[in-house]
C-alpha cells in the first residue's frame, strides 16, 4: 500500500516561504493543506496561484475551511474543521469537491462519513508543540476509526520519522505533518526521511 504524506501549513510562515518550501518538496508530498486562519479568500487565491506557478499541481493543494475557494480554483479539495460549514452543505453546494473533515473521536468520524466526507484527519496522536497542554489521543481510537469507516483516514499530531511505523500499523491511509517538515533545517531532507520510514526502510 502506497501511503500518503500530507504537509500542513503552520500559520507562522509567509506565503513566500511556504511556497519556496513547497516547490522544493512537492515531488515527494501528496497533499499541501493551506491552514491559514488569518488569510482572506483573496490571499488564499493568490497563494494557490503562486504555488501553481512554482510547479505545485493544483490537485495537491487542499484549502482549509473555504470550499468556495477550493471549488473556484479547482484544487484537490477542502478540509473542514469543527468551526466550518457542515460537510453536507458543502457537498450540496459543490458536489464534485473532495471534502476532508478533521475529527477528534469515533463518533465524529462516523458522522462526517455519513454527511459526505471523502477523507478524515484524526489527531492529535502524540504530544505536539502546536497543542500545548492538551493530552494526545494516542493510537487506540485511531485504529478503531480506521476499522469503522470506509473512507481514508489520515493521522496528525506529533508524528516523527521515529514513530511513523506504529502509526501506519493502524491501517491509516497516510500521515500529516506540520513543523516536522516546514520548520526543519532542511525540509527536503526531512521529507525524504519520512518517506524512507513510510516505506519501512532504515
Amino acid at each position: 500500500m502506497n501511503r500518503q504524506l500530507h504537509v500542513i501549513s503552520t500559520g507562522q510562515q509567509s506565503k513566500e516561504e511556504f511556497g519556496r518550501i513547497a516547490s522544493t518538496i512537492h515531488e515527494y508530498v501528496d497533499g499541501f493543506h493551506l491552514r491559514e486562519k488569518k488569510w482572506t479568500a483573496k490571499e488564499l487565491v493568490a497563494a494557490i496561484q503562486s504555488l501553481s506557478e512554482q510547479g505545485v499541481p493544483l490537485e495537491k493543494i487542499i484549502v482549509n475551511d473555504r470550499g468556495d475557494v477550493a471549488h473556484s480554483m479547482k484544487t484537490g479539495g477542502v478540509q473542514l474543521a469543527h468551526h466550518s460549514m457542515d460537510a453536507s452543505l458543502v457537498k450540496k453546494a459543490f458536489p464534485a469537491l473532495q471534502i476532508g473533515c478533521s475529527v477528534h473521536s469515533l463518533a465524529e468520524a462516523m458522522g462526517a462519513e455519513k454527511k459526505g466526507a471523502n477523507r478524515l484527519l484524526y489527531g492529535h496522536i502524540f504530544s505536539t508543540a502546536s497543542k500545548p497542554g492538551v493530552p494526545p489521543r494516542g493510537l487506540r481510537e485511531l485504529g478503531e476509526i480506521v476499522q469503522n469507516v470506509t473512507i481514508p483516514v489520515f493521522a496528525i499530531g506529533g508524528i516523527t520519522p521515529g514513530n511513523v511505523e506504529e502509526v501506519l500499523a493502524t491501517g491509516v491511509e497516510g500521515i500529516a505533518v506540520l513543523s516536522g517538515i516546514l520548520k526543519a533545517n532542511d525540509p527536503l531532507e526531512a521529507v525524504l526521511e519520512y518517506r524512507k520510514k513510510m516505506k519501512g526502510e532504515g
